[in-house]
């Protein structure tokens, strides 16, 4: 394999999107971003959604014996799902300390993955690489939404499958977003990574470069005791929230705890005490034109 190419145009709104980014310091955003998914126990949040990845990579219908890019893999779950599959798989991540639990967990079961530290808006591999290209709630989180399409896009054969998956803006990650945002407003200027949930967006992103695309709403169920206990799991865990915590002041934090309590309580579909928090995610599947 030989020299990268330019990424290439993906839709007419590229030159939009990119004068929406241009006035942002990127590189301080993803250094900012690095941290938050370094800090916490990400992995811990991983191992509770690690069937998102099972159903993406079923949906994707991969063939043995296929090259499989995972991109933002964090701590591998679509890479170990794709390998258990027979195909051969590489998962690149921006944050070492995640890919360093992605390499254990996949050396646990003995499944031969690679990994590797990159940037899902600078892939460093040639153009149609790989039979498919995945990302599980990864890539829906670099800020340059328009080139981090064009990559997934161009690193993938033609005739190739390049599947997602996506929170969704009305679901209830959507809203844990807004919650944490009412306390520590996200980076002006730049796209919510839940709009990677939205087919409208999508065909921005991708315009005629996929054919073929199925789009499916899910639902993941996140189980807790108590409220609380939620509260206290992404508060601990979960970077986003970790480091919302760390950004307000120590008086205001009980406000910020309390909104994700209610938060909590709004979605809970349980009947029997514990609390079952349903979460909508978009399911995508196409055939890179």
């Amino acid at each position: 394999m030989s020299g990268r190419r330019r990424s290439p145009s993906v839709t007419g709104n590229r030159t939009e999107g990119t004068a929406m980014t241009s006035t942002i310091d990127l590189a301080a955003v993803k250094a900012r971003q690095q941290q938050t998914w370094a800090s916490g126990d990400y992995g811990a949040v991983a191992a509770r959604i690690h069937l998102i990845s099972e159903l993406l990579v079923e949906a994707a219908d991969l063939a043995a014996g296929a090259t499989v890019l995972d991109v933002a893999t964090g701590t591998g779950n679509a890479a170990i799902a794709a390998a258990r599959c027979g195909c051969r798989v590489t998962g690149v991540d921006y944050v070492p300390e995640l890919l360093e639990r992605a390499h254990a967990r996949a050396g646990a079961e003995r499944l031969p993955v690679t990994f590797a530290t990159g940037d899902a808006e600078r892939l460093a591999y040639p153009d149609a690489s790989f039979d498919a290209v995945l990302s599980c709630v990864g890539v829906m989180f670099a800020p340059d939404q328009e080139r981090a399409a064009a990559e997934l896009v161009r690193v993938c054969r033609p005739g190739g499958t390049v599947a997602l998956a996506a929170w969704t803006p009305e679901g209830f990650i959507g809203d844990l977003f807004r919650t944490v945002g009412r306390h520590v407003p996200p980076p002006a200027g730049l796209r919510g990574p839940v709009e990677w949930g939205r087919e409208e967006r999508l065909a921005e992103l991708f315009g005629a470069t996929l054919r073929d695309l199925r789009a499916t709403r899910r639902t993941f169920v996140f189980r807790f005791t108590t409220p609380d206990e939620f509260a206290d799991f992404f508060r601990v865990n979960y970077g986003p929230t970790l480091k919302a915590f760390e950004a307000v002041d120590e008086p205001r934090r009980p406000a910020l705890h309390a909104d994700l309590v209610e938060l909590a309580r709004r979605y809970d579909r349980s009947t029997d005490g514990t609390v079952r928090i349903p979460a909508e995610y978009l399911e995508v599947v196409a055939t890179r034109a």
